[in-house]
């Protein structure tokens, strides 16, 4: 990983970034082909990842361990539950609602993330971040348009939905306010670890019963490396450097990741308003990239 001590806004983050939603969205491929019960899922996939990064943590804490203290664990804590439960509602909310509903609703975020920033870490929004956000909106706007419906039968599954995105915002808010640890490892692998142990248990009380094959641990191995141990530790690093809303934003490209890659595995051929909604967001991400020249 990059020095997490340089200042200012670089260009080289924006890349990173966009290969960390790149590798974010392949856990909806992977979770697809998966029959593992959400929870239980979400608790193997989150304790691989802490496996994996452990010895990163290790490291520095041995090199930072006089400023660190029993306080510095609450809040990765509290981070790692509420991207276990974004993880479990969503895999549960997406199989119950139209798979376009659900995937417009989690594209809302950056929508509602300016009101978490403000509320947990007091960064307010500025004039070219609300310009972008509103172009970004039409985008995902424009990808629903054909497919978004509402209908009694799948009006719980919105709703999970709906909330999961929620948890999301929180999640990288969070992500934001802990900006203060002296490296990410030290931060997103006691996350990993206490959200993972907690839905692994819970995983095991409510839904005990897996029918294993290498299959499945195969995919369990493909979501610990990709999305999150790439994927979410990038997400998060970038929100410890960057504004809050322009993380937002940039994650809304995971539909057209999502599309291309579906497309290559032969699933489904993209709709053509992805083109359109495509444009329009990047065109909001520019705006509010080109904006970034002040260093925080």
């Amino acid at each position: 990983m990059m020095n997490e001590h340089s200042s200012g806004f670089a260009i080289w983050r924006v890349a990173l970034l966009l290969g960390g939603v790149w590798a974010c969205a392949t856990a909806i491929i992977f979770i697809r082909q998966s029959e593992i019960p959400p929870m239980l899922l979400t608790g193997l996939r989150l304790l691989g990842a802490a496996a994996v990064l452990s010895p990163l943590c290790i490291r520095d804490f041995r090199k930072h361990r006089k400023r660190l203290g029993w306080g510095d664990l609450k809040m990765p804590m509290i981070a790692g539950v509420a991207m276990g439960l974004h993880f479990a509602s969503w895999m549960t909310g997406a199989r119950m609602a139209n798979p376009t509903n659900a995937s417009l609703i989690v594209n809302m975020m950056p929508a509602v993330m300016p009101i978490f920033l403000f509320a947990i870490v007091r960064e307010r929004v500025t004039k070219p971040e609300l310009l972008g956000t509103g172009l970004a909106m039409i985008g995902v706007c424009v990808l629903g348009a054909l497919d978004f419906h509402i209908s009694a039968e799948n009006f719980t599954g919105d709703l999970i939905c709906f909330g999961s995105m929620l948890i999301f915002c929180v999640y990288l808010t969070l992500g934001r306010k802990n900006r203060h640890f002296a490296t990410i490892w030290l931060y997103v692998v006691p996350l990993y670890f206490f959200g993972g142990l907690l839905f692994l248990i819970l995983g095991l009380i409510i839904e005990p019963s897996v029918a294993w094959s290498l299959k499945e641990v195969l995919l369990i191995v493909a979501l610990v490396v990709f999305p999150t141990v790439i994927g979410h530790s990038i997400l998060n690093y970038s929100i410890k450097h960057m504004r809050g809303q322009l993380v937002g934003i940039i994650n809304l490209f995971q539909f057209a990741f999502v599309a291309v890659m579906a497309w290559l595995v032969g699933e489904k051929t993209p709709e053509w308003t992805i083109i359109p909604a495509a444009v329009f967001v990047l065109t909001g991400a520019i705006i509010v990239v080109r904006s970034q020249k002040t260093p925080e």
